[in-house]
């Protein structure tokens, strides 16, 4: 838990959260506390406090525990009696055996783990007599994202105070003042906060706990301490600017707008709903889409059709009929070994052609590699590379072959 605050309430305010007796008077209080209501119970030291909405380790708070009454309280003559006090102490303990001339670190012990206050000298002397409430309209706490934290004000929806369990010490300083100091007990964060931090104050959320935790002589701390999970436990962001101790007033508890870079890491994994009337219309021009396409695709084939059938008629026509006149079987005959034989011969040609243009080309990139590789050596004094000197062009480069030779000689004979 953040040691952050905001605590306004008035003593009979505080008194009525801790479960003691109040009373209306007009005087008692401090200003603005409870229209006249004031803590039938004994309030000491209250001059000291100071509501703020940004409280922080140092501060003095309103505390409640059962303790001695001084003597002559509520007409019990010279006896001191125990009952319920209200007390202004201040948040962070400072133990009874910190040396007088030791300057005190309220940060230090601002919160106590209550799963190992049994293990600790500093806690664990103060469990059976010295244990306290604390009463706060509620806390903040930083959420880390990265780099950033967004601090949070948690709260009861219907605005009543919370009720922490706290321990309490006294510890008397070199100029002979006694300084009465609390600390706030914390235990694992409950199933709602979890993702905001890994711990959580222990808050006493009805009579019965409260009454447990400060008069219980066999009080179970495994019971009293569990994270508190009632949904009227509610929170929401708030300004940065409550990380400054100088920041204060309303404006501390005031609800921000949060940009869609700061949402909680949950809500990019929630599916956002698609509104009816989109899906109509994202149907509809898909639809209409095909539609179009498919009649695109039809027009393109039906064209090409009909344009091969074309050729091909006109193809037909052109070998069937030669200046209006039928051709005989015979003459068909003679002229297809002819055209298969041209075909033949125009094919060698182009394959020996190809050839040697290949060829060629070879010889080309062979000539220019070389050129390079003397270029290099020129450079370099230890390498050196003999210019291959270019020879006669193969009669092969640019000529017709032997096969291509006789291939028209058997046919023009």
């Amino acid at each position: 838990m953040c040691g952050r605050a905001r605590c306004t309430v008035s003593p009979s305010q505080a008194a009525r959260a801790f479960g003691f007796p109040t009373t209306t008077s007009p005087a008692g209080g401090i200003e603005g506390g409870g229209g006249g209501d004031a803590p039938a119970v004994p309030a000491l030291r209250m001059d000291r406090y100071r509501p703020s909405y940004n409280v922080s380790p140092g501060a003095y708070l309103p505390v409640g525990t059962v303790r001695a009454q001084p003597a002559g309280c509520y007409g019990g003559g010279g006896v001191d009696r125990l009952g319920p006090v209200i007390q202004c102490m201040k948040w962070g303990l400072v133990p009874s055996f910190t040396g007088k001339n030791e300057k005190p670190d309220h940060f230090r012990m601002f919160n106590a783990r209550s799963e190992s206050i049994k293990e600790k000298a500093s806690f664990r002397r103060l469990i059976p007599n010295n244990r306290c409430l604390v009463a706060v309209e509620g806390f903040y706490e930083w959420k880390k994202d990265g780099s950033k934290k967004m601090p949070y004000y948690i709260h009861f929806q219907d605005q009543r105070p919370l009720v922490f369990a706290a321990l309490f010490d006294t510890w008397t300083n070199s100029e002979g003042e006694t300084i009465h100091t609390f600390t706030i007990l914390t235990t694992r964060a409950s199933t709602s906060l979890n993702w905001l931090h890994d711990r959580m104050p222990v808050i006493l959320g009805d009579k019965d706990s409260i009454n447990t935790w400060l008069n219980s002589t066999s009080v179970k701390l495994e019971e009293i301490t569990v994270p508190y999970e009632g949904a009227d436990l509610i929170w929401y962001p708030v300004t940065a600017a409550i990380g400054k101790t100088s920041f204060d007033g309303p404006e501390c508890i005031k609800e921000v707008r949060m940009r869609p870079s700061e949402n909680p890491i949950s809500t990019f994994f929630m599916k956002k709903p698609v509104k009816p009337e989109k899906i109509d219309q994202d149907f509809a021009e898909t639809k209409t889409f095909r539609a179009a396409k498919e009649e695109c695709y039809e027009s393109a084939e039906n064209q090409l059709e009909k344009t091969y059938q074309h050729q091909m008629e006109e193809k037909q026509d052109a070998s069937t009929v030669v200046n209006d006149q039928p051709i005989t079987l015979e003459h068909d005959v003679e002229k297809a070994e002819t055209l298969k034989h041209d075909d033949l011969i125009s094919t060698d040609e182009a394959t020996q052609r190809q050839d040697a243009l290949s060829l060629k080309r070879k010889i080309e990139d062979a000539e220019v590699h070389a050129d390079r590789v003397m270029e290099n050596s020129s450079r370099s004094p230890l390498i050196r590379v003999k210019k291959k000197e270019k020879g006669p062009k193969s009669g092969s480069v640019g000529q017709t072959s032997l096969l291509t030779y006789f291939a028209k000689k058997q046919f023009l004979t």
